[in-house]
């Protein structure tokens, strides 16, 4: 694809911007679903436009990931957090259990994290002020293997805590074949969706 033509390298894509105020029918749209919007090398000018955008475009529902906490962190006061703009933090492992600290001290009014690829325990979770937890294995040839305590250890954690917890796939070289079966359970809660977009699946 011409977007991808410099493959992982960063790229901003400004002539796109604003599709989203072209988009009259309401959608949950994954913002820099393929890159990390809080990335050093992304100039802060180009987060206002962004951030512009998502606040005009508000019948829309955006999701940003990111692994740069730090710098989420750093930049909060100036981002105009809306309800409809939900804040996520990858944590692979309790090596990055810090992320979850830098979430939970921006303005975002609804923050979920991501513990995809999962790639050791979490046993000892702090939840407060989060409202969703994604976890999935890794997938493809060279995927890493996810243990079955690490992900139902997460589900027991968001249990107590009375937290939504979403089990999105096992990975591996086959996603298909080893499907999204947790204790023989599909793990699919959300948060609540505010925002005129009413209820739509968010997968």
């Amino acid at each position: 694809m011409p977007k991808y033509r410099n493959g992982f390298q960063l790229t901003l894509h400004e002539d796109v911007l604003e599709d989203p105020l072209r988009w009259k029918k309401p959608r949950i749209i994954f913002t820099a679903s393929m890159g990390d919007l809080f990335h050093r090398g992304v100039p802060e000018s180009f987060l206002k436009k962004v951030f512009d955008v998502m606040t005009r475009a508000n019948r829309h529902v955006y999701q940003i990931l990111t692994k740069r906490s730090d710098r989420l962190l750093d930049l909060n006061p100036r981002i105009p957090w809306g309800p409809h703009i939900w804040m996520g933090v990858t944590v692979e492992s309790s090596e990055y259990s810090f992320r979850i600290d830098h979430l939970r001290k921006t303005g975002a009014y609804t923050k979920f994290l991501c513990m995809e690829p999962l790639l050791g325990p979490l046993p000892n979770l702090d939840l407060r002020g989060i409202h969703w937890v994604i976890v999935g294995g890794e997938s493809g040839p060279a995927a890493r293997p996810m243990k079955e305590e690490w992900a139902t250890g997460i589900r027991d954690q968001c249990l107590r805590a009375k937290v939504p917890f979403y089990f999105k796939q096992w990975g591996g070289a086959n996603k298909k074949k080893t499907g999204r079966l947790l204790d023989g359970k599909i793990w699919d809660q959300t948060p609540p969706i505010q925002s005129p977009i009413g209820q739509l699946s968010l997968f």
